[in-house]
């Protein structure tokens, strides 16, 4: 009846308003005879050339123009991204790659009438203000990023190691500036300001580059890259305040101007310092126990950094060094800082910062490298650059008590250039000092040195390897024990592995070894927060194994590619049994999911995206590429864990499909023994009544153990059965039989433990 009056009441409310509209038009349109002479010539020019003139206003208009370079430039620096990550380079550098494919140097040379629509001389303005906005907004994650308390630590080598990675190559570009200036320089930039620009630009570490490198190579733990991380942040605070400087002294023209700027940047920072930010920190102390930042707490944030940017513009050091500033005052409260950065980093990297790669991109002209003497000159910016930073570094390093290897390394990874070296050069292209042919030559500079990074560390450690030893991560030896390898992804389904583990190795836990691995993916961590994530993962899992007295090794990474570091790990540390989650993600939206009670979407786009790219079959035999790539790599058993909530396991259901299965009887066993849990062996297809070793098993465990173990025909298996259970064990092949056969009765299932045996082949 409700609906009923609502559809009646939506009906009469539309059709009645809508016969007032047409009443009115209808009763206006005598009013047009007063207008006919200005509107004649609307009425009688053609309908179609009217909508083509139309189409082609609106398809030329700013904002269309603004929303298609955006839209090619974050598809175009998605895909090479994507590309240079999969030859294990940087993401930044297929970036910076799109940016040059973008401009003048490929598709301005092959697509000329393409590149004039999409970059118009008129639109450059509006991409250069919006790529700006990115940049003061990135510069403010990198501020919030440096750990200035880590800094502090270790403050006396990484100062020695930092400035001296500075200091020369800063002097060997202003000698490289001696022997440039009179063919490149511009005529009206004197030798001062050029040579000073060449020399910072020679000396830039990209710490973001240089972090996520020390990330994906596992060197966040170890001592050189604690070292080379501090000595990087160094750098960059160092390296922008020289910056700062030396764009004073340019926009000053003279020694007293730049005298006065200076003096004004430096009582701003000593504001910035003094008064801003102790102010910041207690704000942050108040709100840090919140999950969610109020709006208006968040405005003055943000206000913090735009005044700042503001200010340093109009002092005149770039308003680049004031977003960096404002990071680097931001309370440090972790929390704090973690909203921050995700509410800042999407919207900073993905969606803006592309534009600057392609701005730049538009100013990068390999075309006016056209003889051999040019690119001879590239060649030598390079050979200066490498020199500089590289040796430079290195040599620090080692003066400092570091070994020639670690030296090396800190020297290759603080030649990282990348994104931030681009910021200097467009600072510099934009105040008239980098004419466009050094600018390409040195934005070619910045590319080869961030590339070649990892082939220079991949090189050391091939000519200086370290001496091998038979140890495992975080403590884990080679022994004869039984030893389990378990990864999880969030606390709860963890501490079910624990309770699982537990069920299996309880009162053998001295002879037994148990390890918990957690994968983060290194895309989403930041430098400084590293040990609070990998700690904060792990306190639930340690609390929960405290309980049952079990003895927990842990192993953390960050990481993109779960499976291969899942497998990886589980092959070389020699584990007996692997159990991995088999997570919402899997089945999340899929009919199997809403079989298993996981979810109650109802599309689901993993599915949608296999049906069609003719891989329909994935949920045919119950799991998704990730868990087939495990369960085909993995030498020792494997446990996939289905949690529902497992809370005990008292009650265990073992389902033998086949004669096959008699391998779960071993988990019985154990289960038995270790947690004094209650089996209840289902008979299926009759595969353990015409087996007579498996039967025999079955009945040397109900003499050890009586009324531990009971022996049934599927006839058992009902709802109330099911419901009855903690857990229930099944052979990967058994699984995927009722995952295709029978896939209405999984809804009832309990927690799920399927295994592959280590002698099967999937």
């Amino acid at each position: 009846m409700k609906n009923l009056k609502n559809a009646l009441f939506y009906i009469l409310t539309i059709s009645g308003f809508g016969f007032l509209m047409y009443f009115i038009v209808k009763k206006g349109q005598p009013l047009e005879l007063t207008k006919a002479l200005k509107t004649e010539h609307l009425t009688d020019s053609n309908s179609w050339s009217q909508i083509k003139e139309t189409m082609h206003h609106n398809v030329t208009h700013p904002l269309a123009i603004l929303l298609l370079q955006i839209i090619t430039i974050i598809l175009v620096a998605r895909i090479f991204g994507f590309l240079f990550k999969k030859i294990g380079q940087p993401t930044v550098i297929g970036e910076i790659i799109a940016g040059i494919f973008l401009g003048p140097s490929f598709i301005g040379m092959y697509f000329p009438e393409y590149s004039l629509f999409l970059f118009p001389k008129s639109s450059l303005p509006n991409l250069q203000f919006i790529s700006q906005i990115g940049l003061i907004l990135f510069m403010f994650i990198v501020g919030m990023e440096l750990d200035l308390k880590t800094i502090q630590k270790k403050a006396h080598e990484a100062v020695i190691i930092s400035h001296a990675s500075i200091i020369f190559p800063f002097a060997l570009g202003m000698g490289l500036s001696y022997l440039i200036y009179q063919a490149y320089a511009p005529d009206n930039i004197s030798f001062l300001s050029f040579s000073l620009f060449i020399g910072i630009s020679m000396s830039i570490t990209a710490f973001p580059v240089l972090a996520r490198i020390v990330q994906e190579r596992q060197l966040t733990k170890t001592r050189i890259g604690a070292i080379v991380i501090t000595c990087a942040a160094a750098d960059d605070i160092s390296a922008w305040c020289i910056l700062a400087a030396v764009i004073a002294i340019v926009k000053a023209g003279s020694v007293v101007s730049a005298f006065y700027i200076i003096l004004m940047a430096i009582g701003y920072v000593i504001l910035m310092l003094k008064i801003i930010q102790p102010f910041l920190k207690r704000l942050g102390d108040i709100y840090s126990h919140q999950d969610t930042l109020s709006k208006p707490v968040v405005a003055i944030f943000f206000m913090t950094l735009l005044i700042s940017s503001y200010l340093t513009e109009i002092i005149g050091i770039h308003a680049l060094f004031g977003a960096f500033m404002a990071g680097v005052i931001m309370p440090p409260n972790l929390h704090f800082r973690n909203v921050f950065i995700e509410k800042v980093e999407d919207v900073s990297l993905v969606l803006l910062l592309p534009l600057f790669f392609v701005f730049t991109g538009l100013r990068t002209q390999i075309g006016l490298l056209n003889d051999t003497s040019l690119w001879g000159t590239c060649g030598l910016i390079i050979t200066v650059a490498v020199i500089g930073k590289f040796i430079g570094s290195a040599i620090a390093a080692r003066f400092v008590g570091q070994n020639w290897k670690d030296s090396l390394m800190i020297g290759a990874l603080m030649n990282t250039r990348g994104l931030m070296e681009l910021i200097v050069l467009n600072i510099g292209f934009d105040l008239g000092i980098l004419p466009p042919a050094i600018f390409t030559m040195l934005v070619i500079m910045a590319l080869v040195t961030t590339f070649m990074t990892g082939p220079a560390l991949d090189f050391i450690n091939y000519i200086m390897p370290d001496k091998t030893t038979n140890e495992k991560p975080n403590g884990i030896h080679a022994q004869s024990k039984y030893k389990i390898l378990f990864s999880f992804g969030d606390s709860e389904r963890g501490k079910s592995m624990v309770r699982l583990v537990n069920s299996l190795m309880g009162k053998t836990s001295n002879n037994s070894s148990v390890t918990a691995l957690h994968l983060e993916p290194s895309n989403e961590l930041h430098q400084y927060n590293i040990r609070e994530v990998e700690r904060d993962s792990f306190k639930p899992i340690k609390r929960e194994a405290n309980k049952y007295n079990l003895t927990l090794h842990t192993f953390f990474k960050p990481t993109l590619d779960f499976e291969k570091e899942i497998v990886e790990t589980a092959n070389e540390g020699d584990y007996d049994l692997l159990i991995v989650g088999m997570g919402q993600s899997i089945y999340e939206g899929s009919f199997l999911g809403r079989l298993l009670g996981i979810t109650t979407k109802i599309i689901n786009p993993e599915k949608l995206y296999h049906t069609l790219t003719g891989q329909e079959k994935m949920l045919d035999n119950g799991f998704n590429d990730r868990t087939n790539a495990i369960i085909r790599s993995t030498k020792m058993e494997l446990g996939i864990f289905a949690d529902k909530g497992l809370k005990k396991v008292d009650d265990v259901a073992i389902l033998a499909l086949s004669g096959e299965d008699e391998f779960l009887i071993s988990y019985a066993q154990k289960m038995i023994h270790n947690g004094e849990s209650r089996i209840s062996m289902i008979d299926y297809n009759d595969g353990v009544k015409n087996n007579a070793v498996f039967k025999e098993k079955i009945r040397a465990i109900e003499q050890q153990a009586p009324n531990h173990i009971a022996l049934y025909n599927k006839e058992k298996i009902d709802e109330t059965f099911l419901q009855s259970m903690d857990l229930l064990l099944i052979s990967i092949s058994g699984w995927r039989h009722f995952v295709e056969n029978e896939p209405a009765w999984l809804a009832q299932v309990p927690s799920v433990l399927i295994l592959k045996h280590r002698e099967k082949v999937y």
